[in-house]
């Protein structure tokens, strides 16, 4: 049995190296402007960073080029092909059968992953994309355990599978949404979705025969956030994937900050290797794996339809998006003995109770904050506060540490 891939999300050079440290096989990662992510921090240079620094460690790299793409963008898509060709990622992800025509002519040796934007949910349509051209099919979330079984089995001896495991569920079809489009101008088709289903809505009733008389329908003070998802985690299911033929596990969140990627990455990963180690060394842990993604979730979670079709427990109507226990300490820029550079996300202060999330291991080392010092007075202080972005301070650390590791920080 070949052993399944972790692929982690990308949305800058600096979360694929922290993708990469957290024990991820492979990132996904696409420019700005022909991804389904407009606002991630990856221009080409970065892109073309990614992969060469990706090859280097052995590592992979899927570039994401999965828009529904108008006229006016095919100029562009063909020189980003083009480039692709020379650099050679190890895929590249595309919806659109016109893109994916682009691919063929231009990057002939680059292998297609079709995106769960197309959502393949058969294994005719497997077999469909797979005789035009595509290696590798990313199945729609809305295909239960039974259905991938069938498909794992039935499949063309080539083609590989990638499911996802965790992460944000859309409201739509497996992202084929135009609610952001209605309400705001910006299409989640194009990568520019402004996640009007996470947005919470009054709801209101009318009496037929008395229009306008319109009576406020509402969960509690604060709205109904009736479209909004949990978020999609299946660590408990991890032996059934993998024993299912599966090649590779698909994490989501290419906005996601390096504190969730180490979180999440970290996690998938110690659960894997358990695995592979004896099922019972995973099911001894399962506990401690929830325990970690309990800190790091910020909404609740949901098996989706994986085990059971019927299942109703998909959506969030707090609308909650936030952690309301842990929060992104800090992130270590050089280690020293005494004092260690940190750049910090949120506010520290001395007493603060930490972790550090060591690539690898499950268990986070747990500190206190003993003392800060200036970044450039040297002087002792209490407290600081991320006023400008990459605000660094010095602290003592508890054990050796490495570059780019992540600190937590229980609020």
């Amino acid at each position: 049995m070949n052993k399944i891939e972790l692929l982690a999300p990308a949305g800058s050079f600096e979360k694929a190296k922290t993708a990469f440290m957290y024990g991820a096989d492979a990132v996904y990662c696409g420019t700005s402007s022909l991804s389904l992510r407009t606002r991630a921090d990856m221009e080409d240079d970065d892109l073309l960073k990614t992969i060469k620094y990706a090859h280097k460690m052995g590592k992979k790299v899927y570039v994401t080029l999965n828009i529904f793409a108008w006229d006016d963008k095919y100029p562009e898509i063909i020189e980003l092909v083009k480039q692709l060709e020379r650099e050679k990622p190890d895929g590249i992800i595309v919806a659109d059968p016109g893109v994916m025509e682009v691919i063929k002519k231009y990057a002939p040796d680059i292998p297609i992953n079709v995106s769960t934007q197309s959502n393949i949910v058969s294994l005719e349509d497997c077999k469909f994309w797979y005789n035009y051209g595509a290696k590798r099919m990313i199945m729609a979330r809305e295909l239960n355990k039974e259905q991938l079984k069938y498909i794992m089995e039935n499949k063309p001896k080539g083609m590989e599978v990638e499911i996802f495991v965790h992460g944000a569920i859309c409201f739509s079809y497996s992202g084929r949404c135009f609610l952001s489009d209605f309400l705001a101008g910006r299409s989640a088709n194009l990568g520019d979705c402004a996640q009007s289903c996470r947005w919470s809505y009054n709801l209101y009733a009318e009496e037929r025969n008395n229009p306008g008389n319109l009576m406020p329908i509402e969960m509690d003070e604060k709205s109904t956030s009736i479209f909004s998802s949990k978020d999609l985690c299946l660590i408990r299911e991890i032996p059934e994937i993998i024993e299912m033929g599966v090649d590779s596990m698909k994490i989501e969140g290419r906005l996601k900050t390096e504190y969730y990627l180490a979180s999440i990455i970290n996690i998938y990963r110690s659960a894997i290797d358990d695995y592979y180690k004896g099922k019972e060394v995973f099911e001894n842990n399962i506990n401690k794996y929830v325990q970690e993604i309990e800190k790091v979730k910020t909404r609740g979670l949901t098996t989706f339809y994986f085990n059971d079709r019927n299942n109703k427990d998909i959506q969030e109507y707090e609308g909650k998006q936030y952690n309301t226990n842990y929060e992104f300490g800090g992130k270590i820029l050089k280690y020293c003995n005494e004092k260690s550079i940190i750049e910090i996300r949120n506010k520290l202060s001395v007493g603060d109770d930490l972790e550090i999330l060591i690539p690898g291991k499950i268990d986070p080392v747990k500190f206190n904050i003993e003392k800060l010092w200036d970044i450039d007075s040297d002087e002792e202080i209490d407290t600081i506060n991320p006023g400008k972005q990459g605000q660094q301070v010095k602290m003592k650390l508890p054990i050796n540490c490495e570059s780019g590791w992540i600190l937590r920080r229980k609020k």
